[in-house]
């Protein structure tokens, strides 16, 4: 988390995106203003149009000097991005990776927690046993695009994709997960998630930089889990776990169980994290186009990111009341699913207002 600044007057970007984005963050927007008021600092809001909506017009996703732009923001509020008319994958590596790499957000943070009030799928399980965080390296692996075909077409092609790790990546990550765990100071347990059993070279660097850091910090207790005993795990005994790290794909696959586990997308916020640069703040769940306008779509995840988004420019206090007020909510409302809720769009944000 960065230092907090002394004037405590913020300057936000904000990407509502594609869908019903724009609506998840307007109600964010109207808690954080909320929250800001109550707390006495200042939030200011320079709205960007990057989307499926400005692409289809100009072809343009976001240019080198609009990511560069983005630099002088304290944080960024993402609502969705994905629209039906852009073909899959445009957007996502023209607006969402090249910002998460060309920021050098090198951590995703989720922090999955089951509320009060909110079903999940697992079978006797309630609050107390689903409450964890997920660290996931955010900038190398299998996501960072190399490869190539050989005999493309042919029936003797092979694809390579290539997983790629520097241990400048890895090891960054990995302390940045150690001290979140101290600082989380609950069960203070670390456990890193991969698969070094078949990776043998990457995930070989993951284990050995995680035992030599783990050698720093003789408070926290660390643990090992292949990949799919996690998800095990995850799903039998998810109150094993306290934070997890893991890599760039297997931490994509486990967050989004994560989600599930907690109650679904309607719920799960997440975080594209520079600890020393601009972060980037989010609900999980994507564009959603068929509700869009109808003023149904769950707005607590894009709240609970606008939270995080307070937690990490320093203002701890009014993130922990935004969370509080989005706990009690969540006891009022039927479902977390769109149309299902008992209430609006709307009236859940101003539901989560009152609460403050």
């Amino acid at each position: 988390m960065k230092k907090s600044n002394s004037s405590r007057n913020y300057n936000i970007a904000v990407i509502g995106g594609d869908g019903t984005g724009p609506e998840v963050i307007r109600e964010s927007i109207k808690v954080m203003d909320a929250s800001a008021k109550k707390n006495a600092f200042k939030l200011n809001y320079t709205m960007l149009d990057y989307g499926g909506e400005r692409y289809l017009k100009s072809k343009k996703t976001i240019s080198d000097s609009e990511l560069n732009a983005l630099r002088k923001y304290d944080a960024i509020l993402l609502g969705a991005i994905g629209h039906p008319k852009v073909a899959p994958g445009i957007l996502e590596r023209g607006i969402l990776l090249k910002t998460r790499f060309g920021l050098d957000q090198y951590i995703n943070l989720r922090p999955v927690k089951l509320y009060p009030g909110v079903d999940t799928p697992l079978k006797d399980k309630g609050p107390k046993d689903i409450d964890f965080v997920v660290v996931r390296e955010n900038t190398e692996g299998l996501y960072v695009g190399e490869g190539k075909f050989i005999n493309k077409g042919k029936k003797n092609e092979i694809a390579l994709q290539v997983s790629r790790n520097s241990r400048k990546g890895v090891e960054r990550c990995i302390r940045y997960a150690f001290e979140f765990t101290r600082k989380r100071n609950k069960r203070k347990k670390l456990t890193l998630c991969a698969k070094t059993n078949v990776l043998t070279y990457a995930h070989d660097l993951w284990w050995r930089v995680f035992q030599e850091v783990a050698k720093e910090y003789k408070d926290v207790t660390t643990d090992y889990a292949h990949v799919d005993a996690t998800c095990m795990w995850m799903v039998k005994n998810p109150e094993w776990f306290d934070v997890i790290v893991t890599d760039n794909m297997f931490g994509d696959i486990i967050t989004d169980l994560g989600a599930m586990i907690q109650g679904g997308m309607g719920i799960a916020a997440g975080g594209n994290i520079n600890p020393e640069g601009v972060s980037m703040f989010e609900p999980i769940g994507g564009s959603a186009p068929k509700y869009t306008g109808l003023n149904v779509i769950n707005p607590l995840a894009a709240i609970a990111a606008g939270g995080m988004l307070l937690e990490e420019v320093g203002e701890s206090a009014a993130a922990q009341k935004i969370e509080k007020s989005v706990m009690q909510v969540c006891t009022k409302l039927k479902s977390m699913g769109a149309g299902k809720m008992g209430y609006s769009t709307t009236q859940v944000g101003d539901l989560v207002v009152k609460g403050l």
